[in-house]
């Protein structure tokens, strides 16, 4: 497999685009190539090296890097875009985009020396799962590790893996910094420090490389752990939720794809039973401006809340409790929306949708997959809805809320 400083080698840092309207083109660009590439990724079962180079060169894992780091420094609308854009061409190669691209996030909370000298090449990807599936026995200059964490998104290419644990000393669980039980810290380290288990046999997103990881009393410095909720410096980035934001971009970007493709498959298509052309039939306009009607409100749902934020947080302000949930619900409803409107078509489609090559059913099974992530669950709203009234919300993480 092609590493990043093998990358780095091959082609100069100046072929990486430095802003957010290159970087977009080049998403774009990549549209067709990833699309073409959508049967080998699935095939795979893990976005192949050329998937991967073809990613880094376009500035991909960069882009939330900050502009006086060598980075585009896009925001999380941008970031949506791009990772809305490259769905459009694999719903893997997006979701593993989307992962990726996080090193700069993680390095806000780590200190300035390994963010500096570790993490400091812009094309550096981060896989991993931050949920606190582990433990940490605390130990003198660090900790050791031991647990099995899944969903390692893009870990077949990454190069730092974050694995999430509950802190322990002498055999006990360590309380938080406030005095609360289970302090809870992510641990960083190189991918190869890791075991990963060739267990993600799925039917969607199969091409994301999702597979579960261990580790077996690995010793992880402490400088290589952080908190959420801690950053080192302050900033737009610099919150626990910032890893969630651009999420609903692939989603979005795979409905997109959906309804362009039955669109232009309806211009040639006539209805079998009265000879009507598709264009003319009742039941297909219905569908189709059915789906463009949900699409274009669960879109506006999720670009408007990220600007009401952004500009919050640019401002100096603090997000308030309508500010969180506004971005959390309009999360959720990208993925259920997303899902409602692939299946419709795939049933108007009928019979067709089900023959290669036409991409319907991977679209479907795909974001069958994804909706079943727990940032897309029914106890995130149930989490919402606690946040507005003042209530205890089952799931903390999906709000950004945890410290």
């Amino acid at each position: 497999m092609v590493t990043s400083q093998a990358a780095a080698t091959r082609r100069p840092a100046t072929f990486r685009p430095v802003t957010a309207e290159e970087l977009l083109r080049r998403a774009e660009d990549l549209v067709p190539v990833l699309r073409a590439a959508s049967e080998d990724i699935e095939r795979a079962r893990r976005l192949p090296a050329e998937v991967v180079e073809q990613l880094r060169d376009a500035g991909v894992f960069r882009m939330g890097v900050p502009v006086e780091q060598g980075g585009p420094g896009l925001d999380s609308v941008q970031q949506t875009e791009v990772v809305e854009t490259l769905a459009r061409g694999d719903a893997s190669a997006a979701w593993c985009a989307m992962i990726g691209m996080d090193t700069p996030l993680y390095a806000q909370f780590l200190p300035e020396s390994v963010a500096r000298e570790e993490l400091g090449d812009p094309d550096t990807i981060t896989a991993g799962l931050i949920l606190p599936l582990g433990r940490a026995e605390r130990v003198p200059g660090g900790y050791r590790v031991t647990g099995r964490w899944g969903f390692g998104s893009g870990i077949t290419h990454a190069d730092w893996v974050v694995a999430g644990c509950f802190v322990h000393r002498d055999g006990r669980p360590e309380p938080g910094p406030d005095g609360a039980p289970g302090h809870w810290r992510i641990m960083l380290a190189r991918r190869e420090e890791f075991e990963v288990l060739d267990t993600w046999h799925t039917t969607g997103l199969a091409g994301s490389g999702s597979c579960d990881y261990q580790a077996d009393d690995l010793f992880v410095p402490e400088e290589h752990s952080f908190s959420l909720g801690h950053p080192r410096t302050p900033g737009p980035h610099a919150t626990p939720e910032a890893i969630l934001r651009n999420m609903p971009g692939v989603p979005l970007g795979v409905a997109r794809a959906a309804l362009d493709y039955v669109r232009e498959l309806a211009a040639d298509r006539t209805d079998r039973a009265t000879s009507t052309p598709w264009a003319d039939t009742y039941r297909v306009q219905l569908a189709v401006a059915e789906s463009e009607m949900e699409l274009g409100a669960a879109r506006h749902a999720v670009y408007g809340s990220l600007r009401r934020q952004t500009e919050i947080i640019d401002a100096g302000g603090e997000l308030g409790p309508d500010e969180r949930v506004d971005t959390v619900l309009a999360r959720v409803n990208a993925f259920r929306v997303a899902r409602t409107i692939v299946s419709r078509l795939y049933d108007l489609v009928a019979t067709t949708a089900i023959y290669r090559p036409s991409p319907l059913d991977r679209w479907l099974r795909d974001l069958t997959t994804m909706r079943q992530h727990v940032i897309a669950q029914d106890q995130v709203l149930q989490s919402a809805g606690a946040h507005l009234l003042g209530g205890t919300p089952h799931n903390p993480f999906s709000l950004g809320i945890v410290a």
